[in-house]
């Protein structure tokens, strides 16, 4: 399931050059992958209930174009594929004119909370994926 969060560029997500920093782009997609997972009912407190944590561990991602402040801008977040213990998320910025600013592919890992070593997915998480 695809999930969109909305939001408007503040000031201080501008860099010396007048638009988005890099770096503030990758913040914007954690925020649409927190989004994806509340709204997908697998909170936080849920995976601690289940002894997994999910740890980001690659992320693709391509600039394709700029955001200024007060752009109003939506992160798609949707599942891509998943393996044993990782999955990849598929994410778009997308400002109101519904033009791609930045496409992303972000592969995680389900991690046993005691072991700190990966494990396979839970099946809640796992579920959301195509098969």
């Amino acid at each position: 399931m695809e999930v969109a969060l909305e939001l408007i560029v503040r000031s201080t997500e501008i860099d010396v050059n007048g638009h988005v920093n890099n770096a503030k782009y990758l913040e914007y997609l954690e925020w649409g992958r927190e989004e994806w997972y509340e709204r997908m009912e697998l909170p936080y407190e849920r995976f601690v209930a289940l002894g997994v944590q999910t740890v980001t561990v690659n992320i693709n991602i391509n600039y394709r174009r700029e955001c200024k402040q007060g752009d109003q801008l939506t992160v798609i977040t949707a599942p891509e594929k998943a393996g044993r213990s990782s999955y990849v998320l598929r994410q778009e910025i997308r400002n109101a004119q519904d033009v791609v600013c930045a496409d992303a592919l972000v592969t995680s890992v389900a991690m046993d909370a005691a072991t700190r070593a990966s494990r396979e997915m839970p099946e809640a998480l796992r579920a959301l994926f195509p098969a």
